[in-house]
């Protein structure tokens, strides 16, 4: 049986630090590292990826590359007063993933666009790059797309900055339900 374009794309995604992929990866990312955070890009980088998460080669669908630094979120040292393992330096993590705050910093730069999702394509000891889908809620080729046109619903305007995109819903705890969950939903505030 003959297998798709993408299906070969999948399967080289899948260990990015071997093979073809490792060697481009590495090219990659030395041009990555000297451009900007946020950075638009003519056609994704991971076409496979992009088009399950609702990606089409069309007008209206803007594709941009956004940097966040890794890590956690390390606290300056108190100067007195507590023993060092009391004093909640290390080990403080941050609410939201990094994902969430690149597609979160993309929206901010492209306010007229609606972030329809995201996908990692890769990351070096300082930084993690996702890909970000956004897309024009007034441009007629969406509105006239109904696979699309439900993000020009004027209810979905910043919902990367609510938390309504793949990834912020997975980070708000709201993927599983029934016993254990009782205090994620309805989640906002305390998260």
């Amino acid at each position: 049986m003959t297998r798709s374009v993408y299906s070969h794309i999948r399967e080289a995604w899948k260990d990015p630090d071997d093979g073809k992929v490792a060697e481009l990866q590495w090219q990659r990312q030395q041009d990555w590292r000297q451009q900007g955070a946020v950075e638009r890009i003519d056609r994704p980088t991971r076409l496979d990826r992009a088009r399950s998460l609702g990606y089409k080669a069309k007008q209206g669908i803007v594709v941009a590359r956004v940097s966040v630094r890794k890590g956690g979120a390390r606290k300056s040292r108190f100067t007195a007063g507590r023993r060092s393992k009391r004093q909640g330096v290390t080990r403080i993590t941050r609410r939201k993933n990094i994902q969430r705050v690149a597609e979160e910093r993309c929206a901010r730069v492209y306010p007229n666009l609606r972030v329809l999702n995201s996908y990692w394509v890769g990351e070096d000891g300082r930084q993690k790059w996702h890909e970000v889908i956004l897309v024009d809620p007034n441009h007629p080729a969406i509105e006239n797309d109904d696979d699309l046109n439900w993000i020009c619903e004027d209810v979905h305007t910043n919902r990367a900055l609510r938390g309504l995109t793949s990834a912020g819903t997975r980070n708000r705890g709201l993927g599983s339900k029934g016993k254990g969950t009782e205090h994620t939903r309805p989640s906002g505030r305390n998260r």
